[in-house]
């Protein structure tokens, strides 16, 4: 019968007492040792297969040492990956174990998760969402630490992490203005949403701010589909006098713009320049030319919700926080001067 190793096992075979082979393997107490020696001891105990007694750490800090993820649908969009990579980093560096459940947007089946989670005495709850909205916190989720992550509350008590969609519209705006273009349209999400709102405010900004306005003939609001977005630009880039450029509320609307391009013999970026926003590489990369749009901090956004609900979890007083993550451009083959 197998024998598991304990920390004396370690501390033996490394030449080491226990309590430095305590501090060496513990995320908050492993300043207390040198990293030579660190790193001796966590090659001896891979080597012994040892692991942690995490239940028994946790009895004496009161803490699980799990970090709770509740989300409505985000796991199965393309931006998931990125979102849970960038929280699941974050809480393996400190020590933690995510825990990730997905509601489908059944509300019942939320409340029920969230039960679930408190009944593993998770340390914390982040509660994402899909895009960046505004939310209501659920009854359950109150009396815990918890972020939000994509999304906003008007209680002013619970941090939260948002892409800084106005930055977004300004470094959309700005892109298609340093090459040169003076007539750029928009094609917008038409939902009442934070994004839409935000990433409009920053695109008519950043023209302002040059001496530049968007015609209303030039703007189009649409839902955020490809056909949608596709029927919106052949309505703008139809006009006598068209925009020479169109910044998209996101990747799969600007594949849309190209198609309308295509469809009236307009080459990008010869005729008109597009710029979306995501960076959502199964179509930024997949078109030609490639897009140039505004990447979506999506992994960022990850770690901070952890960096911060761990903080939350450490010091009740810790200030509260609405953070808005800068969302920057990603330089494609989209976009050119105008008649180049």
């Amino acid at each position: 019968m197998t024998t598991k190793v304990n920390i004396k096992d370690v501390a033996k075979a490394a030449g080491v007492s226990v309590t430095t082979v305590s501090h060496a393997l513990s995320e908050t107490h492993r300043s207390r040792v040198n990293a030579e020696t660190v790193a001796h001891v966590q090659s001896v105990a891979d080597g012994l297969g040892y692991a942690p007694n995490r239940l028994a750490s946790g009895l004496r800090n009161q803490r699980s040492q799990i970090l709770g993820l509740v989300s409505d649908e985000i796991v199965t969009t393309p931006f998931a990956g990125a979102m849970l990579q960038g929280a699941q980093d974050a809480a393996s560096e400190l020590g933690y174990l995510l825990m990730v459940v997905n509601s489908g947007l059944d509300n019942e089946l939320e409340r029920r998760e969230i039960r679930a989670l408190k009944q593993h005495q998770v340390d914390g709850i982040i509660y994402a969402r899909m895009y960046n909205h505004s939310v209501s916190i659920p009854e359950e989720l109150r009396g815990s630490p918890i972020i939000l992550l994509d999304a906003t509350c008007d209680d002013p008590s619970v941090s939260s992490v948002v892409p800084d969609e106005v930055g977004a519209g300004v470094a959309g705006a700005e892109l298609l203005i340093a090459a040169g273009h003076r007539r750029i349209g928009m094609i917008n999400n038409h939902d009442d949403i934070p994004a839409a709102q935000g990433r409009l405010e920053g695109f008519l900004a950043a023209l302002s701010r040059h001496g530049l306005s968007c015609h209303p003939d030039h703007y189009v609001a649409t839902s955020p589909s490809t056909e949608d977005a596709r029927n919106g630009a052949l309505k703008v880039l139809s006009l006598p006098e068209r925009p020479t450029a169109l910044f998209c509320f996101r990747d799969q609307m600007a594949m849309g713009a190209y198609q309308a391009a295509a469809h009236l013999g307009l080459s990008v970026p010869k005729d008109v320049s597009i710029v979306g926003v995501d960076n959502l590489d199964i179509v930024a990369d997949g078109l030609w030319p490639g897009l140039s749009t505004i990447a979506l901090p999506h992994y960022e956004m990850g770690r901070w919700a952890v960096r911060k609900l761990l903080e939350e979890v450490e010091n009740s007083q810790a200030p509260r926080l609405q953070e808005r993550i800068s969302c920057p451009p990603v330089i494609r083959a989209s976009v050119a001067h105008p008649g180049h």
